[in-house]
């Protein structure tokens, strides 16, 4: 698949669920994931992380909007 990312962060606040006018189920929702550093930087006690917003559908909403929490580790896998 082209285009495709795998994240695995911490999400920065709750979700926040809401419906469509259709109906569906749609999630927001962002996802802080710490950057590699080099060792120099680590030994300098460093931190970088790059904050991705995401949006989530249907059932995978409903699902985070029951069970994810600011602070929870999360895995992401979209396009």
């Amino acid at each position: 698949m082209i285009n495709s990312v795998v994240l695995v962060g911490r999400l920065t606040k709750d979700i926040e669920l809401r419906k469509t006018q259709s109906g569906l189920s749609v999630a927001s929702f962002t996802v802080a994931c710490d950057r590699r550093l080099s060792q120099e930087q680590r030994n300098n006690n460093e931190q970088s992380a790059d904050f991705i917003s995401c949006v989530a559908w249907r059932g995978s909403a409903d699902f985070l909007g029951k069970y994810a929490h600011k602070g929870d580790t999360v895995g992401v896998e979209g396009k």
